[in-house]
């Protein structure tokens, strides 16, 4: 999938669901990993003020304006990204029951794009089960 910009939040609940119905498993598990090391997968209530409170949580807690020795060593300016995705992690694991993942109403799993620019990313799903 490409992602548009750095903090761009990506609905992959479907694409998970999809993997899931296409492997038969009914009771077991999901596994999901974004490959690269920018970015993350968590799962959200996927709705405009908390993408939005994502982003800026993020900036309060791994601020992009200071130094990392990331960007000392590479010079590309990423330091923040590789930290954050770092903290959210890369891949989530779901329990799989009657064939779907079990998630709560309002909970999706979600991509994000922590990169300082647009990515082509690759999503590894392996379900597991019965």
């Amino acid at each position: 999938m490409r992602t548009k910009r750095e903090g761009d939040v990506v609905d992959i609940t479907a694409d998970v669901e999809r993997a899931i119905a296409k492997s038969g498993v009914k009771v077991g598990i999901v596994c999901a990993s974004v490959v690269g090391s920018t970015a993350a997968l968590t799962t959200v209530e996927f709705e405009p003020g908390l993408v939005k409170d994502i982003g800026e949580a993020a900036e309060r807690l791994f601020p992009k304006g200071i130094e990392y020795e990331h960007h000392m060593r590479w010079g590309d300016g990423n330091g923040h990204s590789h930290v954050r995705a770092s903290f959210v992690g890369p891949s989530i694991a779901l329990p799989v029951r009657d064939g779907k993942a079990v998630l709560g109403t309002w909970q999706q799993v979600v991509l994000i794009e922590f990169d300082n620019r647009a990515r082509d990313r690759t999503v590894a799903v392996q379900i597991v089960g019965d």
